[in-house]
């Protein structure tokens, strides 16, 4: 981790400026985050671990959906028996991208390749990207990988292509639990936004100061410790 924390202080200076207003473009890349107050929406996920089954339907979904390489996952499932045997229970967390509000990967790209949107999304431009691996050293959550196929960095994207046609993305409607909801966290009557307001909900690795945008509602500590490679 040291020498990811030391990447992204020397590419922090790759950021472009903020856009001026009479450039009459923003740029996709930021020298500081988070931008809320200019974010009309703000997507987020809310995992509600207490119907979460261990299906693993959303691992499935998201491989189908996004046409992920074998051996390599978007999204991923932690599995552990918790309790005192004979009295254990199983327990499940899925985990993904975070989309963190202050994501490392960003500034540690030295082509600008992965970038935030102001809509909340981290995303990679595959046409930039050169697959050199610094965003994926960089991430505290293992969320990236190398696409072996494309030979770029990839990872989780909310099913972007989904939300922009006014759907949801692929594990949320596969989950058979229900246990999975993206909404705009900008949105004050959202079900994500309602369930962050109202349940104590969690974040993975919170001591990082990413601002993960991904909660978790029944989060045990042991399955949190263990969920990151």
């Amino acid at each position: 981790m040291g020498g990811a924390a030391a990447v992204g202080t020397a590419g922090a200076s790759l950021l472009l400026p903020p856009a001026s207003a009479d450039s009459g473009t923003r740029p996709k890349h930021y020298d500081s985050f988070p931008r809320r107050g200019e974010m009309e929406n703000r997507w987020a996920m809310v995992v509600d671990l207490r119907r979460c089954v261990g299906c693993r339907a959303c691992t499935v979904a998201c491989k189908s959906e996004n046409n992920v390489p074998d051996g390599v996952f978007r999204t991923w499932l932690r599995y552990e028996e918790v309790g005192t045997y004979p009295d254990t229970r199983p327990r499940y967390l899925p985990v993904f991208c975070n989309h963190c509000d202050n994501p490392p990967c960003v500034p540690v790209c030295p082509v600008k390749a992965t970038y935030k949107r102001d809509d909340g999304l981290v995303l990679i431009d595959y046409d930039d990207c050169i697959g050199c691996g610094y965003c994926i050293q960089a991430c505290p959550y293992g969320a990236r990988h190398i696409n072996t196929t494309q030979r770029t960095a990839d990872k989780c994207t909310l099913c972007v292509h989904r939300l922009e046609a006014e759907q949801q993305p692929a594990c949320v409607t596969t989950c058979i639990g229900r246990a999975l909801m993206v909404g705009d966290l900008n949105d004050p009557d959202s079900d994500v936004s309602r369930l962050v307001a109202e349940l104590p909900v969690q974040t993975l690795k919170p001591e990082q100061g990413t601002d993960p945008m991904v909660f978790y509602i029944g989060l045990d500590g042991r399955l949190a410790r263990g969920a990151i490679p």
